[in-house]
């Protein structure tokens, strides 16, 4: 699996644009980077991309990502 990471600016803010719709392919099914740490229970799922700093991307997840990724 491939791990990919935000940019970040200098400052540490997260760097940010618009894309268009037209110029997304499939979505992509991401895994968090876990880490030694525990992350709590309660967490819920809207924040995850906010909990973890990289994340594995599953190429596994259907037959059409597996192709486009391989």
């Amino acid at each position: 699996m491939w791990m990919v990471e935000p940019n970040l600016n200098a400052d540490g803010s997260c760097v940010m644009s618009v894309i268009h719709l037209d110029c997304i392919v499939r979505r992509a099914h991401l895994i968090g980077k876990y880490g030694e740490d525990f992350k709590p229970c309660h967490i819920h799922f809207s924040d995850t991309l906010a909990a973890f700093h990289a994340y594995y991307i599953n190429r596994f997840a259907d037959h059409h990502s597996h192709e486009i990724a391989f």
